[in-house]
Parts: C-alpha cells; structure tokens; sequence
C-alpha cells in the first residue's frame, strides 16, 4: 500500500431516509402539542372577557330606569346591581301599557274643576252683578262669597282644594281644565263657567264652595242638576250620570274628611236644584260641592287647616276618578 491511510469505520444512521426527517420533527410536535392547548383556552377565556365587555356596552346602565310611579313587582328575582340584568333590561324606559293603566288610569280624560267665586270680585261688584241667563230665569253674574269669621274667605278655599285636586288627578293621566287660576281679576260668570265645561268637552265636572249658612248648621253637601229644559238650559242628559257623581262625591267626601253630612239642607248630604246657572247651562256631568259651613266654628276651623283641605281635595279626586273609570 502506498500513501493512503484507512478511514475510521462510519457508523449506521439509524434513520436512513424519510425516517429522519420524521425524527428530527418530533420533539417539535411535542412541544406543540403542549404549547397549543395552552394558547387555545387563553384565547378562549379573552373572548369571554371581550363579549362581556361588549355587554356592558351594550347596556350601559346597570340600574334600569323605572319612569316615577311605575310598580316593580317583588315576586321578580333581582339581578346583580339592583336591577335586571342586561339580557333583560327593556328596550325603552317607557312603562309597559298595564303599568301606565294601573298608575294612570285617568289617561284620555277631561276633567272640569270650577273653584266658586274670585277673591277679586269684592272690588268689582258693578261686573259680577249684572244678570245673565240660566235658562229658566236670570242671576247675578257671581257673588263675592262667604268667609269665616276670621277672614279666610270662600275663594281662597276653593281655588286652594282645587289646585290640589287637579295635582291628583293630572298624576292619574287626567287634562284638567280650570274655571279660573286666580289669574282673572274677577269672575268668571257663572255662564261662562258652564261654558267652559261644555267646550273642553270634559267628562266630568266639579264646582268647589263653602256654605256661609247660619253658624248653628253644620257639615257638608252635594249639590245636583234637576231637570231643567227652558231657553240655553237643557240638563235631560245630564241629571242621571250627575246623580251617580254626586253620590260618589258624598260617600268619598264623607269617608275621607270625616266631615257630617249636612245638618240644615239636603237629605243624607244631598240636594237637588234648578237654580244654579252652573249646572242648568252645563251639557257635561256636573256636581256642585259646598265642602262646610264656614260660618260654623268647627267647620271653619277644619276647613282653615291645610291638611284638611288635602284630604278634601283627595276626596274630589277619588270621586272623579271612580266615575270615570266606571
């Protein structure tokens, strides 16, 4: 042999071929096998945070808003937060048609409410003295009213249980329609008070007073239409659901003041007259009220009280509202 050495002996590969390649991946597709899972619930568990951010957003008010008087039944189970949670929160804060019935079920109605006499008709007595026509006979425009021996005078009275009646009753739905607010330097004229109703197309009508009768008399009475058909005067129409208001506003007056009925007019604090221009020209349902004596020292002295006068005019409006509600 001349030169040349011998090479070392060169082992077998054990993975000749397509095996090799195979062999050199699989501590990869072990690594990966362990890594991929991992990855996949991380970014499955950030999909779940991105949707209920997105949720959030969605709904951004946690409470639900409840317009003021709407009833939240506490048979519902409460949601996280106080309220219900976003899957059910209504679309609109509107409440839902059987709430709006239940707290406004005066909704569509017109009511009239005619506070007696003005607290300036005292300077105008040439005005309220003239005559004007009731159908069957003619009157004084209006009168200045009565008052109690110390001075709290009819007006003062009946435009103060008026504006809180029309409160309760413009909060059950009704449009309330007044005779007059006090923004009128005298009158309306007991014609004119009639029309009022009759072209507000009311659906009912009260008319607020106080009786100056002699001081020994005492309590309440109702006051209603009789049939009456003579010149503008046609009450056909009206005497019967008048009747039915007027027994209304006896028994609610009677339970919610405390006040008697009547000692000295009406029969159970109920009377029945063709004299009145406000009621013989009214096409509506209509009831007088004289709500106490004042000339009476114990009525006088519960119709002076501002907390008497809310529980009158509580009472007017739970009549009213009865009868329109059938």
């Amino acid at each position: 042999m001349t030169g040349r050495t011998t090479p070392p002996p060169v082992e077998p590969d054990p993975y000749p071929g397509p095996e090799r390649r195979t062999a050199r991946r699989r501590p990869a597709v072990k690594l990966a096998s362990v890594v991929l899972p991992v990855c996949l619930i991380g970014w499955l568990g950030w999909q779940a945070v991105a949707n209920s951010a997105r949720d959030v957003t969605a709904h951004p008010s946690v409470s639900p808003h409840y317009a003021e008087g709407d009833r939240v039944d506490a048979s519902d189970p409460p949601a996280p937060g106080g309220g219900p949670s976003a899957d059910e929160a209504a679309p609109s804060s509107s409440p839902s048609p059987s709430a709006s019935a239940s707290n406004r079920p005066l909704s569509g109605k017109t009511v009239l409410l005619d506070p007696g006499h003005n607290a300036g008709n005292v300077k105008h007595t040439s005005d309220i003295n003239r005559q004007v026509s009731i159908g069957n006979s003619r009157k004084e425009c209006d009168t200045t009213g009565t008052s109690t021996n110390a001075g709290y005078s009819e007006a003062d009275f009946t435009l103060d249980v008026v504006h809180r009646a029309r409160q309760i009753l413009q909060d059950r739905g009704a449009t309330v329609t007044l005779t007059q607010d006090g923004d009128r330097p005298w009158g309306p004229c007991i014609d004119e008070r009639a029309r009022i109703g009759n072209e507000a197309k009311a659906d009912a009508a009260v008319s607020v007073h106080a009786d100056g009768a002699p001081a020994s008399g005492s309590g309440f009475h109702v006051i209603m239409p009789a049939k009456v058909v003579s010149g503008p005067a046609d009450t056909s129409a009206i005497v019967d659901p008048s009747h039915r208001l007027g027994v209304l506003l006896r028994d609610t007056f009677t339970s919610g003041t405390g006040e008697p009925t009547s000692s000295y007019i009406g029969r159970q604090g109920l009377d029945t007259r063709s004299d009145l221009g406000g009621l013989n020209l009214s096409k509506i349902p209509k009831v007088f009220i004289e709500c106490g004596n004042m000339r009476n020292t114990g009525d006088a002295g519960r119709m002076s009280d501002p907390e008497w006068r809310q529980r009158a005019a509580q009472a007017v409006a739970d009549a009213l509202t009865s009868y329109l509600t059938g």
